[in-house]
């Protein structure tokens, strides 16, 4: 049996680090992927239910990954410089219970995180395990603005 990384137990939680959303980067996002008037017309904004220039949940979800993959390559190359081997990653089966939880307005900052629910074995995938995440993000208050549960597949070196 491999030991795991102790990053790979339940309960685990990861400090993602934070992001500000600025007006100009929710604008320049939403024109690109989801061309939605709250997203990219600070007037128009005003006028619709949320009241105000906000990021598209693609926008704070896509933020959430850029974070999750440089903390996952600041802590492999801490591993790699401690003469540990690097764990392997490989793709993601998916993510579940999706949930935008309130608007990301222009201006505010947000902290992400991902906690560990769990990493198996993989039943189809010999030498492969499933690592399952928590996610999210808050704003510095800690109003939870985003969830979702996440899969990605894990190879760890022999020990």
């Amino acid at each position: 049996m491999i030991e795991l990384p102790d990053f790979f137990s339940p309960g685990h939680k990861a400090d993602l680090g934070t992001h500000l959303f600025t007006a100009e980067e929710i604008v320049r996002f939403a024109e690109r992927y989801d061309p939605q008037r709250f997203h990219i017309d600070q007037e128009a904004a005003k006028a619709s239910i949320f009241g105000g220039l906000c990021a598209s949940g693609w926008h704070t979800a896509a933020v959430w990954m850029r974070k999750q993959r440089d903390f996952a390559a600041r802590r492999e190359r801490q591993r790699v410089e401690a003469g540990l081997p690097a764990v392997a990653f490989g793709p993601s089966p998916g993510f579940e219970k999706l949930k935008w939880l309130r608007p990301v307005y222009a201006g505010e900052e947000i902290r992400f995180h991902s906690t560990t629910a769990a990493c198996r074995p993989s039943a189809s995938r010999p030498g492969w395990y499933v690592f399952t995440g928590d996610n999210g993000g808050a704003l510095m208050d800690g109003t939870p603005v985003i969830s979702f549960t996440s899969s990605a597949l894990v190879r760890f070196p022999a020990s």
